[in-house]
C-alpha cells in the first residue's frame, strides 16, 4: 500500500465523468487502501478515485462529527440525492470549501444542507446514509469529482473570477500536473 499523487485541475480525468466499477478483486481492494493512506496524508476528508488519477465510480471519506462519531468508508458506484440547494449567497465563513486537486485554495460555496448516499462497500454490500450539513457537504464534493465537477467549477461569479486568475498564476488548468502529499509543500 502506498501514498499516490494526487492529480491537480486541469488534467482530463477531472473534467471527465467516471466508469462504474466492475472488478472488485485485489486491484480494487489495493487502490482503496492507497486512497486512504493518500486522503489521510493530504490530509482531506474524502478523496475520489479521479483525483488520483484513477477514472473509476467511488471515493474514500473520513469524517468526525460533531457527536463524536467518526464515519469512515469507501463509497463504489454511488448514487447521491439531495435537498435543494438553499438561495442566496454563499456565506465566507461557513461555506467555505476546499479540495485536494486545487490544493492550497478555499471559496466559499452554497451546498445541500441534507444528502443520502446510497452505494456498495468493497464486498459489494450496499449501504445507506442520511446525511447532513459537512458529511452531506462531503458527498457532494466527492461525488461531483465522480461526475468530472470540481467545486471551483460551482462558484459564484466573484469566486470563478478569482479561482480563474489562481489557476493561470500556478499554471493549472493543464494535464499532466500533480502534487505528493507528505513530499509536496503547497505553501510555495
Amino acid at each position: 500500500m502506498a501514498v499516490r499523487s494526487i492529480v491537480i485541475s486541469g488534467d482530463p480525468v477531472l473534467h471527465s465523468p467516471a466508469l462504474p466499477v466492475t472488478d472488485f478483486g485485489d486491484d480494487l481492494h489495493e487502490l482503496v487502501q492507497d486512497m486512504f493512506e493518500t486522503m489521510d496524508a493530504a490530509p482531506g476528508v474524502g478523496l475520489a478515485a479521479p483525483q488520483v488519477g484513477v477514472p473509476l465510480r467511488l471515493f474514500t471519506y473520513n469524517f468526525l462529527d460533531d457527536d463524536d462519531h467518526l464515519w469512515r468508508g469507501v463509497a463504489i458506484n454511488p448514487e447521491l440525492w439531495i435537498t435543494p440547494v438553499p438561495a442566496g449567497d454563499a456565506d465566507e465563513d461557513e461555506d467555505v470549501e476546499g479540495c485536494l486537486s486545487y490544493p492550497g485554495e478555499r471559496f466559499p460555496l452554497l451546498r445541500s444542507a441534507s444528502a443520502i448516499l446510497r452505494a456498495v462497500d468493497l464486498e459489494q454490500k450496499p449501504f445507506e446514509i442520511r446525511a447532513d450539513d459537512w458529511l452531506a457537504r462531503i458527498f457532494q464534493h466527492e461525488y461531483d469529482h465522480l461526475e468530472g465537477t470540481l467545486y471551483v467549477d460551482r462558484l459564484e461569479h466573484f469566486y470563478a473570477k478569482i479561482a480563474t486568475k489562481v489557476t493561470r498564476k500556478r499554471g493549472w488548468g493543464v494535464p499532466g500536473l500533480s502534487w505528493m502529499p507528505g513530499v509536496d509543500n503547497l505553501e510555495d
